[in-house]
């Protein structure tokens, strides 16, 4: 197996020609555990740490990511990543956590079951847009539904263009249609709430037996089985990233402007209304209030004062 296996390409082999130092090699880490990472090398796979100057100033490397190795041990620099996906850390301290790197797409994977909530996807859209990578979302546990169209509707409503797949893991419905959308070289991360199935998906895929768990019954929302971050590769060549389950999402202002794609119709809509500041609240002549449904305009406005706030914050540091 060779570098271009995992996703190794041009850019990365340039970014690499920039870095001095003998006795050094590239590697992608493709399981991260607690601090610990194994990488794929051109000769095969093996543990790393990174090295103590990385620790004290970062970037610290995290899952997919392609490094510099010294030794064959020790991980030196993080090559520029192309796509990272990131979220507000836990807590309300107002870092910004990396999760993922170089990606070419995200699945958000969402159970139809209890778990199944539109403005959900909506911050999830927002997530993937300020990420750089393609979306993808995939409604698993189409089996449990008894109307599973109703909520492919609803869900395309959020999806901002992108692709919205009904698929069954336990049952294997629509499981080809999925894989049609990995493709060979391309590195796609799984995100979505604890319990949603990505494991389950993962484990059609490859056909190994990662750790699932019973989700709880009274909102279909499941343990972090996934306690670190993989990468594997598929038969066909196609890479896919396990991630742990997200418990808060909040808007990164990474971007831009991180909503104008996740609420491109509010976008066109606004073009028809009286004022040309309107914000959509009270104002006569509103075409975004009479065009759009309340909840989704609702989390518009919301997703937009979270914006406000987090580009003030970061203005005061």
């Amino acid at each position: 197996m060779s570098l271009s296996d995992w996703g190794w390409s041009v850019p990365f082999s340039s970014f690499f020609a920039l870095e001095p130092g003998l006795d050094t090699e590239p590697a992608r880490v493709i399981d991260q555990q607690r601090g610990r990472a194994r990488l794929a090398f051109a000769w095969g796979e093996g543990p790393a740490e990174a090295a103590g100057r990385l620790a004290r100033q970062g970037p610290m490397p995290v899952i997919g990511d392609w490094v510099v190795v010294r030794g064959r041990q020790r991980i030196d620099a993080v090559l520029p990543r192309r796509t990272r996906f990131e979220r507000v850390e836990p807590g309300g301290g107002g870092g910004v956590q990396v999760l993922a790197a170089n990606m070419d797409q995200v699945a958000v994977i969402t159970g139809l079951d209890q778990d199944f909530n539109p403005r959900r996807l909506e911050r999830y859209v927002v997530q993937v847009a300020e990420s750089g990578a393609r979306l993808v979302i995939v409604l698993n546990k189409s089996d449990l539904r008894p109307r599973p169209g109703q909520a492919l509707i609803e869900a395309q409503a959020v999806a901002a263009g992108a692709p919205v797949l009904l698929v069954s893991a336990a049952s294997g419905a629509g499981m080809e249609e999925f894989s049609s959308f990995l493709a060979p070289g391309e590195t796609t991360a799984l995100t979505g709430s604890s319990g949603a199935g990505k494991s389950s998906l993962i484990n059609r895929l490859t056909g190994q037996a990662l750790a699932t768990a019973p989700v709880r019954e009274h909102d279909s929302r499941g343990r972090h089985t996934t306690v670190g971050r993989q990468l594997f590769r598929l038969p066909g060549g196609a890479l896919i990233m396990d991630l742990p389950g997200i418990r808060e999402l909040g808007v990164l202002a990474s971007a831009e402007d991180p909503l104008s794609e996740a609420f491109a119709d509010i976008e066109a809509l606004a073009a028809g209304c009286r004022f040309r500041d309107c914000a959509h609240a009270t104002e006569p002549g509103c075409a975004v209030r009479s065009g759009v449904d309340e909840e989704r305009l609702a989390s518009f406005h919301k997703l937009r004062r979270e914006l406000a706030f987090r580009r003030g914050r970061n203005r005061l540091r």
